[in-house]
C-alpha cells in the first residue's frame, strides 16, 4: 500500500508519495502563496495526489490515505485546521472540504507529531516504544510517541516543548511568555547569540568565519570558529548547548523515553561538538539511573523528509 504526505512550511507545500516501508517515491511542492481560499487548498491536495500518483504508476486504488501536517493548531477527529501561522484561514473543516475532490481518508496533525511519527517508523527511533524528538529550526518543535501512539494531551495541543520555560522571567517569546527554551535554544537562537558575542568581540576569529560568509550569521559560524581553535566561538558552542541541554534534560526527566532524536540543522554538526558533549551533560544532570537504562540520545535521520514520510504515515498508524 501507498501514502500521500503533505508537510505545509513557511514558504512550500510540499508532497511525496511513501511505500509502506517509509521510502518517499515521487515528490511535489508549491509556493504557500498560491493558495488563495480554503477551498483552494483542499483542492490543490486532491490534485497533488492524482499527479504524484500518476508519476510513479501507481493506481488511485492503491492510496490508502493522505496526510497533512502543519505548524498549528489541528482537531484531529474532525479533520479541521484550527490556525496555523503559514496560512490566513482559521477553523478550516479541511477534511470535509477535501472530500469534495476525492474520496480517500485524510488525516490532519501538527507538523511536529508528523516528524516524530516519520523518525519512529523509518528514522531515529524505529527501535523505541517511547520516543521524543526535537526539531531545531526557527522556534522548537517536539513530537512524542508512547507505545506506537503520538500524545497528543487532553485538547490534541501536547509536545509543544519550545514553550516550556528554562529562564524566568526570561526572554520575551511570541507566544506571550517569557523565558521560552526556544529562545534560547533555537537555530534562530543560536544566530542571535552568535551574533551578539561576535559584535563583543570584534577581533575574534568567530568575526573572520562570518565576515568570509559575506557576512551571514549562520547556525554554523560558531562551530567553524571552535574548530579553528577560537575561545570566542567555543564559548558561544558552550553557552548554546547548555541552553539545549536545559530543556533535554527536562524532557528526560519528565517523559524518560529510551530514545530522543534531535533534529534540524544544527543536528548535523560534528558529533564531538555537539552531540557527545549533550549526552554527556544530559547524562550529569537528568535523573540518575542504570547506564543502560538511560535514555539514548541520538540525531534525527529524516532531515527535511520528516515531515513528509510522517504525515503520509498517519495513514499506516491506521491500519495496523
Amino acid at each position: 500500500m501507498n501514502y500521500i504526505g503533505i508537510d505545509i512550511g513557511a514558504t512550500n507545500l510540499k508532497a511525496g508519495l511513501v511505500d509502506d516501508r517509509g521510502r518517499i517515491l515521487a515528490t511535489q511542492k508549491m509556493k504557500i502563496v498560491q493558495i488563495e481560499s480554503p477551498d483552494a487548498l483542499a483542492r490543490n491536495l486532491a490534485r497533488m495526489t492524482q499527479e504524484l500518483a500518476e508519476e510513479v504508476g501507481v493506481p488511485m486504488e492503491e492510496i490508502f490515505s493522505i496526510g497533512v501536517g502543519v505548524p498549528g493548531v489541528v482537531e484531529i477527529r474532525s479533520g479541521s485546521l484550527q490556525y496555523s501561522c503559514n496560512l490566513p484561514f482559521r477553523r478550516v473543516p479541511l477534511r470535509r472540504l477535501f472530500h469534495k475532490y476525492l474520496n480517500k481518508p485524510l488525516y490532519l496533525e501538527n507538523d511536529g507529531n508528523c516528524a516524530a511519527v516519520g523518525e519512529y517508523y523509518a528514522g531515529a527511533g524505529r527501535s523505541s516504544k517511547r520516543f521524543v524528538t526535537i526539531t531545531l529550526g526557527t522556534g522548537i518543535g517536539g513530537g512524542i510517541i508512547h507505545n506506537g501512539k503520538i500524545y497528543h494531551g487532553s485538547n490534541g495541543m501536547a509536545g509543544e516543548v519550545g514553550h516550556m520555560s528554562i529562564e524566568y522571567n526570561g526572554q520575551s517569546c511570541p507566544c506571550g511568555r517569557k523565558g521560552c527554551w526556544e529562545r534560547y535554544a533555537s537555530a534562530s537562537a543560536l544566530k542571535r547569540l552568535t551574533k551578539r558575542v561576535m559584535d563583543e568581540n570584534p577581533e575574534s576569529v568567530l568575526r573572520q568565519v562570518v565576515d568570509e560568509n559575506d557576512g551571514h550569521v549562520s547556525g554554523q559560524s560558531a562551530f567553524i570558529a571552535a574548530r579553528r581553535g577560537d575561545p570566542i566561538g567555543q564559548y558561544v558552542c558552550n553557552a548554546y548547548i547548555d541552553y539545549l541541554c536545559a530543556g533535554i534534560v527536562n524532557l528526560v526527566n519528565i517523559f524518560q523515553p529510551d530514545t530522543l532524536a534531535i533534529g534540524g540543522g544544527v543536528s548535523n554538526e560534528q558529533d564531538e561538538q555537539l552531540l557527545f558533549p549533550v549526552r554527556r551533560i544530559v547524562a550529569q544532570q537528568s535523573i540518575p539511573c542504570e547506564p543502560d537504562k538511560r535514555t539514548r540520545i541520538v540525531k534525527a535521520e529524516l532531515g527535511s523528509n520528516a515531515g513528509i514520510i510522517g504525515a503520509a504515515l498517519l495513514g499506516k498508524k491506521k491500519r495496523i
